[in-house]
């Protein structure tokens, strides 16, 4: 299970949280400008934007969970298990494998009004990477600094949709996550009051009780909402420290940890990483279950002129400060 947030102070901010029982064997992952595509069923591209982000490289080819590119847009494929169908293959149309969509759309966009107008002819198709790696059933997250849509294909055909609130989790479908934030319309992150009954003697008993009602489980259902209600009420600093900070501080308000998700017996989901992507800078930022020390790749440091992928594993073991040795 997944949750992706967008964030904005002076940049622009774009990230993840990754949240599953093993890891593939991430690595942060820049590809450059002269890297060679070479796709399914369309056209090969020699020559595109830069784009960095989390991936499992195999055959020499980024497998990307999320990403940004040079421009500023990011990108990130969430799991939609039970509703995400693909097509077969069809004419007149570009026939994109779903490991292919995250690479086809930040190659060649901008900015989301230029993704909407290459969503217009696109056909995101059955075609697994491999027998080892089979098709992953998923929905999308597509944003930049001015707007956000959610991908989904499904098997009445493609939907795109405004997503106003910058937020994206699993299932179910994206119109019903935004329909749910309707019943919780009387959150406030202020300080309870009594609406229940003016015959009753009713009192905030405490300090920090705002947000009282907040869903606290594990599902996505749940987990849309509390990224949500803590986004938007989320503030910070303009400063990088500031947002960076506080975007980790968002999506880890549904962190994961071993023991509380069973997916099978002794098997159990965690968040694997959480990354937050400076998407007007192009830098990467990350942490991961085993080590919460932020660590950062900058796309600007590498060649983007270059024809070759630059991977970078993740930093694992945590990093512990001590102060008096």
């Amino acid at each position: 299970m997944c949750t992706a947030a967008t964030y904005k102070t002076k940049d622009f901010y774009f990230g993840r949280t990754l949240d599953y029982e093993f890891s593939y064997g991430d690595q942060v992952t820049i590809t450059p400008r002269s890297f060679p595509f070479h796709f399914r069923h369309v056209r090969e591209l020699k020559n595109h934007y830069a784009i960095i982000g989390m991936a499992h490289v195999a055959g020499n080819y980024p497998l990307y969970y999320d990403a940004i590119n040079e421009k500023g847009l990011g990108m990130a494929g969430l799991n939609f298990v039970g509703n995400a169908s693909y097509s077969d293959l069809q004419s007149e149309v570009d026939n994109i494998a779903q490991f292919e969509f995250i690479p086809w759309i930040l190659s060649q966009c901008s900015s989301v009004t230029e993704t909407r107008e290459l969503l217009h002819r696109i056909n995101i198709v059955n075609t697994p990477f491999s027998e080892q790696l089979p098709l992953a059933q998923l929905h999308w997250l597509i944003a930049d600094e001015k707007e956000c849509i959610t991908v989904e294909s499904m098997s009445d055909g493609l939907h795109v949709y405004d997503n106003p609130v910058g937020v994206l989790t699993n299932n179910p479908p994206f119109p019903q996550q935004i329909f749910q934030l309707n019943n919780y319309m009387h959150l406030s992150p202020k300080q309870p009051v009594n609406t229940f009954s003016s015959d009753l003697n009713l009192n905030a008993y405490s300090r920090g009780m705002g947000g009282l009602g907040l869903p606290g489980d594990l599902s996505s259902a749940s987990r849309f909402v509390r990224v949500a209600f803590t986004k938007v009420n989320a503030f910070s600093g303009e400063s990088e420290m500031e947002s960076v900070s506080q975007f980790f501080h968002i999506l880890g308000s549904v962190d994961q940890q071993r023991g509380c998700c069973q997916v099978s017996d002794g098997k159990y989901e965690i968040t694997l990483y959480t990354s937050c992507c400076n998407a007007t800078k192009g830098i990467y930022y990350y942490n991961t279950y085993e080590n919460h020390q932020i660590s950062a790749v900058d796309m600007h440091s590498e060649n983007l002129d270059s024809d070759k992928l630059v991977c970078y594993p993740l930093i694992q073991g945590e990093q512990i400060k001590y102060q008096n040795r």
